[in-house]
């Protein structure tokens, strides 16, 4: 295995902490046990929540590079680390959603659980003292956050995304509900998916289970405090486990 050194610190989100490398080519991306959410307005520590995370990234990650989508993973390093392409990050989230849930239901007159035909997909800033607002076109336009070919880009990639996601987890009895994606480029100015994906950035629901709140597999657990959060993440890893070749480790 190629050894790699772990430089300094150069960034550090909710769930995650971005490192340096000796190689000016390559990023290490540290998986944390923190959950969050409402803006980090609550908090916990759940232990096996970022091994979890991690694992289910790596694969999801090499399933979506097979089916031709590109993105900035390179392979896990161990049980929390994951080592990616360094990419200048579009501070633009991009949700996907299929079936109407969450923040939607309070802004718009759509039924919770109402299925999305085609998939609704809505940017938000990525700033947090602002509170990650919602971007309309022209507000993208004023910031100058991308130019129009690249929008185009981003959604014809968060669709494709959409698309290969969805088959895998309607195969092991999982409904994309919907997801965050970030993306980013690369120094050769390639558009890739990057991030995480993971129950902390997808709704996912057992197909199986009608119960509105027992069929909850991701971080909705955590944000309605119905317990279970690390045990639905580890029915996310199993399920796609069972679908997808282990992880490739770096090196």
């Amino acid at each position: 295995m190629t050894a790699v050194a772990i430089g300094a610190l150069l960034y550090e989100g909710k769930a995650k902490r971005v490192h340096a490398t000796d190689q000016p080519d390559l990023v290490a991306v540290e998986y944390k046990d923190d959950a969050t959410a409402f803006n980090a307005l609550k908090k916990a520590q759940l232990t096996g929540k970022g091994a979890l995370n991690c694992r289910i990234s790596a694969l999801l990650f090499e399933h979506l590079e097979r089916c031709g989508i590109p993105t900035h993973y390179l392979g896990v390093r161990d049980s929390l680390w994951m080592m990616v392409r360094p990419v200048r990050v579009i501070p633009v989230e991009v949700v996907v959603r299929n079936i109407a849930a969450g923040s939607l239901c309070r802004q718009l007159p759509i039924a919770a659980g109402s299925r999305l035909q085609p998939a609704l997909i809505d940017l938000y800033y990525k700033d947090d003292a602002l509170g990650d607002p919602l971007l309309s076109e022209a507000r993208l336009e004023r910031l100058q956050l991308v130019s129009p070919e690249q929008l185009a880009s981003i959604r014809a990639l968060a669709l494709q995304v959409n698309a290969v996601l969805g088959e895998l987890f309607a195969g092991v009895g999982l409904e994309l509900v919907d997801f965050k994606i970030e993306l980013g480029f690369t120094t050769t100015g390639d558009l890739v998916v990057a991030d995480e994906i993971s129950p902390d950035s997808c709704r996912l629901w057992d197909r199986a289970i009608s119960d509105s709140q027992e069929r909850i597999l991701d971080k909705d657990r955590f944000r309605q405090d119905l317990g279970g959060v690390v045990e639905a993440y580890g029915e996310v890893l199993k399920r796609v486990q069972g679908v997808c070749p282990e992880p490739r480790v770096y090196g």
